[in-house]
């Protein structure tokens, strides 16, 4: 019994309707491959800087509020470990449980889109390295200025709440104190080498964020909660910890400048900046220009 074999059409014998199924397929095809394939370098650069672009954009008021509450709301940053270690044993593990705790302030904060300083070490910087100008650069700087100002008066209104009242219990007010201890322990050159290291991870996580889709929640849990396992210093949810010291008269408000706040923005900015958002644009900046990717 001979076996019939299927046979393409030579391209001569194909009719229009053959040709326009062909396209069809090939277009479909094309889509499948486009939706399996994850994003590529210069598509996550195009993302951040178009986001970059929207928030450079808004309005100072707009600026203030969302950083204002992106503030108030990392104060479960402290509230959140301090309920915990209240509650766990004193054991070698139970501060891995408290790191965890320690991600709730962030993960509400960048899923409600709320303006945080550290993630605009990276946003805002991308359309700068695409059009390194003046406007451009005094454009990052009224950003920064109104996000990281309006980010630290939250966060001392938030500390003077957990201090000065009895919102929490004693033995909760005291595993705040000794949580907030480990912000201000170290000398100027160690917070500002930890402060290198939590804004390279709080960077990494804004680049990767939209590459992840659905489990973007559970890459914010693990790149911020590393930030407290590893003991880094964070700008903003050390801040809490810190001028909660300076409410209670731990410590004094110089010592809050000297100790913390300077070594700890200055390692943040770095770390985000330069490990992320300048190396990153280095492997696409070729792309970029070849592309001639538009600008807003």
């Amino acid at each position: 019994m001979g076996v019939a074999k299927a046979r393409t059409k030579p391209e001569s014998a194909m009719t229009d309707q053959d040709r326009s199924d062909a396209a069809a397929k090939h277009r479909d095809t094309e889509e499948e491959v486009q939706e399996a394939h994850r994003p590529d370098a210069l598509l996550l650069h195009e993302i951040i800087r178009a986001e970059g672009e929207d928030e450079l954009r808004r309005t100072a008021v707009a600026l203030t509020l969302s950083a204002f509450a992106a503030g108030l709301t990392m104060g479960f940053s402290l509230i959140v470990p301090g309920v915990l270690k209240s509650h766990l044993p004193d054991a070698p593990w139970a501060e891995l449980v408290t790191s965890v705790g320690y991600s709730i302030g962030f993960l509400i904060v960048v899923l409600g889109r709320q303006q945080l300083f550290t993630e605009n070490t990276v946003t805002p910087i991308l359309p700068l390295l695409h059009q390194r100008t003046w406007l451009n650069l005094s454009r990052v700087a009224r950003l920064w200025g109104i996000v990281l100002g309006a980010n630290i008066v939250a966060t001392f209104a938030i500390a003077y709440a957990l201090a000065e009242t009895d919102a929490f219990k004693p033995e909760v007010r005291a595993a705040f104190a000794e949580i907030s201890h480990h912000a201000v322990e170290g000398p100027f050159l160690t917070t500002l080498i930890k402060a290198v290291f939590a804004g390279w991870l709080i960077a990494l996580m804004v680049w990767i964020l939209p590459a992840t889709g659905s489990a973007a929640p559970f890459i914010i849990l693990l790149m911020t909660s590393l930030v407290s396992m590893c003991g880094l210093t964070h700008i903003v949810a050390g801040s809490i910890n810190a001028f909660y010291l300076v409410v209670t008269g731990a410590i004094g408000p110089a010592e809050y400048v000297w100790r913390f706040f300077l070594p700890t923005l200055i390692g943040n900015v770095l770390g985000g900046v330069t490990l992320v958002s300048v190396l990153n644009y280095g492997q696409v900046a070729p792309e970029v220009e070849e592309r001639g990717a538009p600008t807003r």
